[in-house]
């Protein structure tokens, strides 16, 4: 028995020695790793808690002002676009590409950019990057209007079932004798969309895991079905209400329309709604909005430059899909964003999708009152949601008040982001009810905190500046300095 037991203890001390000499061969002796494995795993990765995200709020303002009011000499307005923009952008990237992270979303958000290699969030985190790397060394989007960035956010089709998805990373900062991590995977990981959506990008359904079904409706349905229980199950709570049409098959999209979360669609041939945002008067629920795959980004600025040329109300949606992302993506949004974004006229609103459909849906069934008593004017605007929305926020503007006017405007606790701004004549002002809007600034603080660069302190700041005034965003823009 002793002598069993020996020769047992012996064995899995020779397989684990065997084992970590394997795995300290793949590694520069003289670098530092990251990690004890090639594998980091998903849950790793900070994500929202969109599965306790708010729903039908019921929002309360008090405005109060240096001069008598008239609540009933006062109009308000939910316009066409958010933050009172001049014309809509929507970017659709199919295929659950590689590239949708290393590239697309990398020039977006102020990341390193590489010609010919791509990383994952782990890496990136770890500052386990290709060789090649260059960045804008800023971020790319608009204003609310009121000062503060809102980046450029855009939709990525999954492969809701594929099991690439579940790759693990491999990280091995200092390694150097090859660079196979960095070759482009077949999919994105979960782990890259969920970083993604923390800066609030959306997810699409796209194809399913085995074509052998998609000519049959009844196993797209069947499908849809499994592909949102896999969603949920690695976005912690998080469903997909899009469809992004695959190969222009309409099965998918007669599917879609006895799939009921799938609200908002986009496709190519079989789409039926050509989006013009200032006559948008419905919520555009079901519609199939049309976009264009076009052959190179220049003829992408040519649209927009024919579009600028005309009056706002008679301007279509530029929207645009693509597959898979080049170093000449990042450089026509920062275009965009140099030309008619924060660092231009600021005109554009460059929203995903599904923001923009929720946009929509609170536009045509917000409702707001007012009562006025001497200086102060009180507002309640009933926001109804649908399933799976994730974008609790509006613009508002108020006729015969300027920003001069204001003294203080205190809202209900579920308004958790607040600015404002004089818009033409109006006071414009933006609502936020995300939930845990705070938390997700003092995420990324904590994460400045810990390695103080340059994109990790404009992430910090953008998520903070997200907040409305309160001594908690007073206390994180102070450890900021």
């Amino acid at each position: 028995m002793n002598r069993n037991l020996f020769f047992y203890v012996f064995l899995l001390l020779g397989i684990e020695l065997t084992s970590c000499i394997q795995q300290t061969s793949l590694y520069d002796p003289n670098a530092t790793s990251t990690t004890n494995s090639t594998g980091v795993p998903e849950s790793d990765i900070y994500l929202y808690p969109f599965n306790d995200e708010s729903s039908n709020n019921v929002v309360e303002l008090t405005i109060s002002t240096n001069k008598a009011l008239n609540a009933d000499a006062i109009q308000t307005e939910i316009p066409h676009l958010k933050y009172n923009k001049e014309w809509l952008c929507l970017f659709t990237q199919d295929d659950c590409n590689h590239s949708t992270y290393a590239y697309t979303w990398a020039s977006i958000n102020g990341k390193p950019q590489t010609d010919s290699t791509f990383y994952d969030v782990q890496q990136l985190l770890a500052g386990d990057l290709p060789p090649d790397t260059f960045s804008y060394h800023k971020s790319l989007g608009c204003t609310d209007g009121a000062g503060n960035e809102v980046r450029f956010a855009f939709t990525t089709a999954l492969f809701q079932e594929n099991k690439n998805l579940n790759d693990l990373t491999s990280v091995r900062k200092g390694y150097t004798d090859n660079y196979f991590r960095f070759y482009m995977k077949s999919t994105l990981t979960w782990s890259d969309i969920r970083d993604m959506l923390n800066y609030g990008n959306g997810i699409a359904f796209h194809n399913g895991e085995d074509d052998n079904w998609s000519a049959n409706e009844d196993s797209i349905l069947k499908h849809y079905s499994i592909g949102q229980d896999s969603i949920i199950k690695h976005l912690s709570g998080r469903g997909s209400k899009m469809l992004a049409d695959p190969d222009g098959n309409i099965h998918y999209i007669n599917a879609a329309y006895r799939f009921p979360t799938i609200q908002t669609l986009t496709a190519e041939g079989n789409a039926n709604t050509k989006v013009y945002p200032f006559k948008v008067e419905t919520d555009l629920k079901e519609d199939i909005i049309e976009r264009t795959f076009y052959d190179t980004p220049s003829q992408i600025k040519t649209a927009i430059i024919e579009n600028m040329n005309t009056p706002k109300e008679q301007r279509p949606a530029i929207t645009i899909g693509a597959h898979r992302a080049y170093d000449d993506t990042g450089k026509l949004f920062l275009w965009i964003n140099d030309t008619y974004g924060k660092d231009g006229d600021d005109t554009v609103w460059f929203p995903c999708q599904e923001e923009y459909y929720e946009y929509c849906y609170y536009r045509n069934h917000a409702k707001i009152t007012k009562s006025s008593d001497g200086n102060t004017l009180k507002l309640t605007v009933s926001m109804p949601s649908g399933e799976y929305f994730y974008y609790p926020s509006i613009t508002v503007n108020l006729s015969g008040l300027k920003k001069s006017d204001i003294q203080s405007i205190t809202t209900s606790s579920n308004v958790t982001g607040l600015s404002y701004a004089d818009h033409k004549n109006n006071l414009m002002i933006n609502i936020n009810c995300r939930t845990h809007l705070l938390d997700l600034a003092k995420h990324y603080v904590s994460v400045y905190l810990k390695s103080k660069t340059e994109d990790k302190l404009r992430d910090a700041k953008y998520f903070v500046n997200m907040l409305k005034d309160s001594d908690d965003k007073e206390t994180l823009l102070k450890s900021l300095k």
